[in-house]
């Protein structure tokens, strides 16, 4: 099994393989987007945007499963990639990745991280959010995941950039990206505004 752990969302992370029961993670040593975009299609995330070493998403415990890792592009499976047998590798080098079907967000135009335009970073672009349906529940959801506590108020913007997400979320959820969304469709976004937000914190 693989995973991505220590991400804001399932499609970025430290790179987590099990074997023989035991969890374990990857060394960075000559890890590059050839082998990411391995992981991301076996996830299902899409494609590697960018990679990243020296434990960027906080250091792994449990054996180092894989050093020297040279994909060709092709495989399936992160596993059925040439690796080396022995590693000399410690945890501070663990692997990492962000697919394109991760998400990120920030406010802009604010007067700091917590109040402004709501953009999100997806399939390797950012974007605006239509407030068809950006209502109190999907405002305190960002707020939270930005680490800028709960929303004051909503504001609208024009739409200045090319794509459009659509966010609803039934409940409290650890970020957007849990709720349910839709990208780039026209019909629910037509005549909408780009969401904005102030948060009552001042953000990390």
């Amino acid at each position: 099994a693989l995973r991505l752990a220590g991400g804001q969302s399932r499609c970025e992370g430290r790179v987590e393989m099990e074997q023989e029961g035991t969890w374990g993670t990857v060394c960075d040593d000559g890890w590059d987007l050839t082998d990411a975009d391995v992981v991301c299609r076996q996830l299902r995330c899409g494609r590697a945007m960018r990679v990243h070493g020296d434990a960027a998403f906080g250091r792994g415990s449990g054996p180092i499963l894989r050093d020297e890792v040279g994909c060709e592009g092709h495989e399936e499976h992160l596993w059925d990639c040439p690796a080396a047998p022995e590693h000399d590798c410690s945890h501070k080098e663990d692997a990492g990745v962000v697919c394109s079907e991760h998400q990120e967000w920030r406010l802009s135009g604010g007067q700091d991280g917590c109040a402004g335009r709501v953009e999100v970073f997806f399939r390797g672009t950012w974007s605006t959010v239509c407030d068809s349906s950006w209502y109190e529940l999907e405002a305190s959801v960002l707020c939270r995941t930005l680490g800028c506590g709960e929303p004051l108020r909503r504001l609208s913007f024009a739409h200045t950039l090319p794509g459009r997400m659509l966010y609803q979320c039934e409940s409290r959820r650890p970020s957007l990206a849990h709720c349910q969304w839709t990208y780039n469709k026209s019909a629910p976004c037509h005549q909408s505004r780009a969401a904005g937000v102030v948060c009552n914190g001042t953000g990390p």
